[in-house]
């Protein structure tokens, strides 16, 4: 049975991500690795054993593996896109400076590490329809030079010493469960809070913006799923890219009104959001990861939509 360690395990994906691998290997086989002020509660707290593991301090996680028989990692710390613009340098010391930590530990314990990379590692100069697994990659956003940073110190850790190292480019992720923490695409979560509270929605990224976006249970599953495939398979390792949906805030907008005539929507761009949407392709070509691991997403803007609004009104009525 695996022992895995969730670093950043409070986040918008480590929270759900932890509780997932809870279900699929047992509570007491994976540890929420967490930093200081950012403890775990609830049934995040009471599912499993937790941790303080700053990406940091390379001995604090060391010593996590090594009382939990870690063998698999799930490296989660890293800035959001909008918030890293505003922060570049802690965006680098957390999603580079971490991710050396945590490759060393990898190293001296034999351990496979996921650490996710992202639609956001592409630039202006990449084609922006059906973007190729592998093409050009020069960002212009702190956020998106440390993924692509990301990918390439990964795959020297898989080359050099043998380290199990994979990875997926997410797009924009959608939840019900954690608020969304300044991501360019928070928008697409945002809109169903708004939809369900029947409050007017004030969009922030132009209509006719185009973004690949996943449903938070399609996420989980990229991220577990490429852990256990069969390593023979992989001609890549970081990152794949995955996909579920592409719309722009217009088609989602109108998706929504199919269950709530009355919502209302307009719009008030941001212009770092709208230069950092602008930035990434309109759509990803993900055969790479079809043919290599059975990549399969199971929710479309429609059923999203449905599930979304009948979670929330759960949640929030």
């Amino acid at each position: 049975m695996k022992n895995v360690l969730v670093i950043g395990s409070t986040g918008q994906i480590g929270s759900e991500l932890t509780e997932k691998l809870r279900e699929h290997l047992g509570g007491e086989h994976v540890v929420a690795g967490y930093i200081a002020g950012a403890e775990p509660t609830g049934k995040l707290k009471e599912g499993g054993p937790s941790a303080i593991t700053d990406v940091m301090n390379g001995a604090m996680i060391a010593d996590v593996v090594k009382q939990y028989n870690i063998d698999t990692i799930y490296n989660l710390a890293a800035l959001l896109s909008v918030v890293a613009e505003q922060k570049p340098q802690l965006a680098w010391k957390i999603g580079i400076d971490g991710l050396w930590n945590v490759l060393e530990v990898a190293r001296e314990n034999k351990c496979a590490v996921f650490t996710p990379s992202s639609i956001g590692s592409f630039g202006e100069n990449t084609p922006a329809d059906q973007t190729p697994q592998d093409t050009v990659q020069r960002p212009r956003t702190i956020y998106g030079v440390s993924k692509v940073t990301t990918e390439l110190i990964s795959d020297y850790y898989f080359t050099k010493y043998g380290v199990d190292t994979r990875s997926v480019r997410f797009p924009g992720i959608i939840s019900y469960v954690t608020p969304p923490g300044g991501g360019t695409t928070d928008y697409a979560v945002d809109i169903y809070y708004s939809a369900v509270r029947g409050e007017k929605f004030v969009c922030p990224i132009p209509q006719g913006t185009q973004m690949d976006m996943m449903y938070m249970p399609d996420a989980l599953q990229a991220a577990i799923q490429l852990m256990e495939a069969d390593p023979t398979r992989l001609v890549h390792r970081n990152g794949f890219n995955v996909t579920a949906m592409s719309f722009d805030p217009e088609q989602i907008y109108q998706e929504i009104k199919k269950h709530k005539p009355n919502f209302e929507m307009v719009y008030d761009v941001d212009p770092l959001k709208a230069a950092i949407a602008n930035s990434w392709p309109n759509s990803l070509d993900d055969s790479c990861a079809r043919q290599e691991w059975d990549w399969n997403p199971r929710y479309n803007l429609e059923s999203m939509t449905a599930d979304m609004l009948q979670q929330l009104e759960k949640k929030l009525l």
